[in-house]
């Protein structure tokens, strides 16, 4: 029975008594617990008595002295979020040097820097970072060239930057990384023009492209045709040489010489297809005759 008294004990203690004494202990102002990223400004009577930006346990007897015991009653107590925090401006309207209709994406971080200045110094630090950042992109981005707009983002995020650093600052609001990350044109009707532009320029180079190819290719034809018509020529005037050449070699031999003769004269006769009568050898005489009679008959 002891046992079981001294774990109901204990069970209700947990249960009911310990969160009861730690919160007597925090409306006495004995502790408060910071959070990672967070920071509390503690107020008394209108004034701030202090700020704890560490996170952990801290016990407020130690930081604020007797005047922890009268925050409960007198005082409030802000937290207020230290985390890096992100913005992007959608298509912010500038003007080109040239008046060119211009929109630019600025994208840019923010993180508070002093929790007393954020909270009391400004009470929309965030908007008027925003209006700062937007004032500042039409001051240092309007005027400039339109090639430099299109082509020379860091420089253009530099500038904005060191436009509204000190003036965030003074509000307990740090200003970090600041990147324009589009910039395009918001009239359409340039858009068009562009566009069109840029069509007619494609065809054009296409069209260069298209006729250098085919002069290329009529150079290298009419090079080819003129040297092989060159080769054609030597080769047609070498053709006799060599031919006589042979010629004289082969009559040189007499016998050679005529039976090449006969041989060509016998090639010829066949391949025109005439019709042939042929003799025996020493009968010409007794046969031309009766040849002479029949063909009469």
């Amino acid at each position: 029975m002891s046992f079981l008294f001294s774990v109901l004990v204990g069970f209700f203690f947990f249960l009911v008594g310990l969160p009861m004494a730690l919160g007597v202990a925090r409306f006495l102002g004995l502790y408060t617990i910071v959070e990672e990223r967070r920071a509390k400004v503690f107020t008394l009577f209108g004034d701030t008595i202090g700020t704890i930006t560490e996170p952990g346990l801290h016990l407020l007897w130690m930081t604020l002295g007797p005047r922890a015991i009268l925050l409960s009653l007198f005082g409030k107590v802000y937290t207020v979020d230290l985390r890096l925090d992100q913005e992007y401006l959608r298509s912010h309207p500038v003007n080109s040097e040239e008046g060119a209709p211009m929109g630019i994406g600025i994208w840019y971080e923010m993180l508070v820097s002093s929790p007393g200045e954020f909270l009391f110094k400004n009470t929309d630090p965030r908007g008027s970072l925003r209006a700062n950042v937007s004032n500042a992109a039409v001051r240092t981005l309007s005027n400039m060239k339109l090639t430099d707009m299109l082509e020379t983002r860091h420089v253009m995020s530099q500038a904005v930057r060191n436009e509204v650093s000190p003036r965030s600052l003074e509000w307990g609001y740090q200003l970090g990384s600041v990147y324009i990350r589009k910039v395009h044109f918001r009239d359409h009707g340039m858009i068009r023009q562009i566009e069109e532009k840029v069509v007619n320029r494609l065809r054009q180079v296409t069209s260069a492209i298209r006729q250098d190819g085919a002069n290329q290719v009529s150079v290298i034809k009419s090079t080819a045709e003129r040297q092989a018509a060159i080769e054609f020529a030597r080769a047609a005037g070498q053709r006799p040489l060599i031919v006589g050449q042979a010629l004289q070699q082969i009559a040189q031999d007499p016998e050679i010489m005529e039976s090449m003769f006969e041989l060509l004269e016998t090639q010829k006769l066949l391949e025109s297809n005439a019709p042939v009568t042929l003799l025996p050898s020493g009968a010409s005489g007794q046969l031309l005759a009766p040849l002479i009679a029949s063909h009469q008959k």
